[in-house]
């Protein structure tokens, strides 16, 4: 185990320890969501199998596994043969007690997902099938892989947050040697904990202050998710049975924390040393006299040990790499409930095209295809009800099953750039080569971008929504600076332009790029409060219209009117002092990612 202090531990060694912990309290741990790594996860499957208590069921999850071999439902060979209905068992129920292994978990549809996580939640699997209930009671581990070939691909956010464990292994190297190592030691290290711990378990009684330090710690990282402590708290205690003890040590706990919360931290804790500027600096207090035995009473303190909160806050620290806390101390990676189709299509019901979700009732009239499995099992169960003779099947209109569809819209990416004196003497040349970067993301995605700027008195469309990068680029490079800030005008044209792509059934997503001091009103006159209350206005109608957005404060020194303009839109707000473009381009990707 890594104490505070230490180097960061090994990811894969973390990850393998997780595997066992997740043996010992399958149920409390829910299960792991491994990213990337090839063949060391391997390496961790085989320790959680090998752990696993004998003959444990593993189940693979099919990549496009419909609702009936998921859940279980009708046998439509037996039901027909027999003319009554026979039940089948769902691949759910099959992996009870054992293991479900979720390959590119990253491409999970929601409608796959929710059942899990209900199954998860409940212990039991649930089937509706032409009026019947089908109930299987079912335990058993997720093991989510993500093959996610970019940073804003995550598996469902309902697993994810139901799995206590999350690892990437994407930046581990590892030879081929190392790897036939680890795979050799699985079978020494994992054997031991391949036992039921359930009693054990329960009898390991955490002190009062641990899940108090766990949820302190969870807060001041920013995890947000009542699951996580309690996850992180269940890892201590597992963690404590392994070592062969009935109770919870420090080491435990901060091992917990680790492994549970530091994946999940989305802002960096405030530093102890940091006081507000503006603050009195006080006068220094003469020091008290010494006691009579001053050395040991500095021996005693020295010795006195740290609070928990403080040990456990550490240990998570300690473990994170460099450039993950520089990330979350420059910018906030938490996402809103929005997110999931900012900078994307959003998913929208077809019923002739796209991915299939599932079937309803209803007639195959007007381009809708009927579905003739559904559409069978639907009527297998009244067979002998209506008389049917041997190899016939009566079909009636209460049977015809329907296929759903799901695709996704084109996205519209909309930069509204200002180009007015105080931009351009700030970053102009930044917010052109980061909005540059973001055409080209753009392009390659095959969405839509247009460009709207806003300086003098109006502001206009540059770049009507295309996707020519070239064109783009052009329309970008002859961008002039100077002049006011009609930030009101700005706003209101990059709305209505996201409006008029919205009723064209694309999905808008606006980038505002500016200082958030406007100057110039709506009507063209020079008062500045007039001119403040006009953008508020035009922020606030964005708020109202829904559209997502993200707002970069492109000033040297963020005031807040930049925040709040963010604020009413309901935008992501991205004060970026200092920042090149690439640093830029990040930190609006960033606002774009899905969840």
């Amino acid at each position: 185990m890594t104490l505070p202090g230490e180097m960061p531990p090994d990811v894969l060694a973390d990850a393998r320890l997780a595997a066992r912990l997740c043996a010992i309290d399958p149920v409390g741990l829910g299960g792991m969501s491994l990213r990337g790594g090839g063949e060391l996860r391997d390496a961790v499957i085989a320790n959680l199998v090998a752990a696993m208590p004998l003959g444990a069921p593993i189940r693979r999850l099919p990549a496009h596994i419909d609702e009936e071999r998921l859940l279980g439902g009708l046998d439509l060979g037996a039901t027909l043969s027999t003319g009554k209905a026979v039940s089948r068992v769902g691949l759910l129920a099959e992996a009870a007690g054992g293991i479900v292994v979720i390959p590119m978990a990253e491409r999970l549809s929601d409608s796959v997902a929710a059942p899990i996580a209900a199954a998860m939640d409940t212990g039991e699997v649930v089937a509706e099938r032409e009026g019947m209930t089908l109930r299987s009671e079912s335990r058993f581990l997720v093991v989510a892989l993500d093959d996610a070939s970019e940073a804003d691909e995550r598996p469902p956010a309902s697993l994810r947050e139901r799995m206590a464990f999350w690892f990437d292994l994407s930046a581990v190297e590892l030879s081929r040697v190392d790897l036939r190592a680890a795979l050799q030691e699985v079978a020494v290290a994992a054997a031991p904990v391949a036992r039921s711990h359930a009693v054990a378990l329960e009898q390991v009684i955490p002190p009062a202050d641990v899940l108090e330090a766990l949820a302190v710690t969870a807060a001041v990282l920013g995890v947000d998710s009542i699951r996580a402590p309690l996850f992180a708290l269940r890892a201590a205690r597992a963690s404590a049975i392994l070592d062969g003890r009935m109770a919870i040590s420090e080491a435990d706990v901060a091992l917990a924390a680790r492994l549970v919360l530091g994946p999940r931290a989305t802002r960096m804790p405030p530093s102890p040393e940091a006081e507000p500027e503006d603050a009195e600096p006080e006068a220094p207090e003469p020091p008290p006299p010494p006691p009579p035995d001053s050395d040991s009473a500095n021996d005693s303190e020295s010795s006195e040990p740290k609070p928990l909160d403080d040990v456990v806050l550490e240990a998570v620290l300690a473990s994170l790499p460099k450039d993950v806390l520089a990330k979350l101390a420059t910018q906030n990676a938490r996402r809103g409930p929005q997110s999931r189709t900012q900078g994307r299509g959003e998913k929208r019901r077809s019923t002739t095209r796209g991915r299939p979700v599932g079937v309803r009732a209803g007639i195959p009239r007007g381009g809708l295809r009927l579905s003739l499995i559904d559409t069978l099992r639907a009527a297998a169960p009244w067979q002998r009800v209506r008389g049917a003779q041997s190899g016939q099947v009566k079909v009636r209109k209460d049977d015809l099953r329907i296929r759903r569809f799901e695709s996704r819209t084109e996205a519209t990416t909309i930069f509204a750039v200002d180009a007015s004196g105080s931009s351009a003497l700030a970053r102009l040349a930044e917010a052109k080569g980061a909005v540059e970067l973001l055409l080209a993301e753009a392009y390659v995605k095959r969405a839509q971008v247009a460009l709207v700027a806003f300086r003098g008195q109006t502001s206009e469309i540059i770049l009507p929504p295309t996707r020519s990068l070239a064109r783009a680029k052009k329309s970008l490079s002859a961008l002039p600076g100077g002049g006011g800030t009609p930030l009101a005008a700005g706003l209101n044209t990059a709305r209505e332009l996201a409006e008029a792509a919205r009723s064209r059934g694309r999905t808008p997503f606006l980038v505002i790029l500016t200082d958030g001091r406007a100057n110039i009103a709506a009507d063209g006159t020079t008062v500045r409060q007039r001119a403040e209350d006009d953008a508020e206005a035009a922020a606030r109608a964005i708020g109202a219209s829904g559209i997502a957005a993200a707002f970069v404060d492109t000033s040297q020194r963020p005031r807040p009117e930049g925040a709040k303009l963010a604020a009413v839109m309901g935008a992501r707000y991205l004060p970026l002092p200092r920042a090149d473009a690439r640093t830029m381009h990040a930190a609006v990707k960033g606002a774009q990612d899905v969840t």
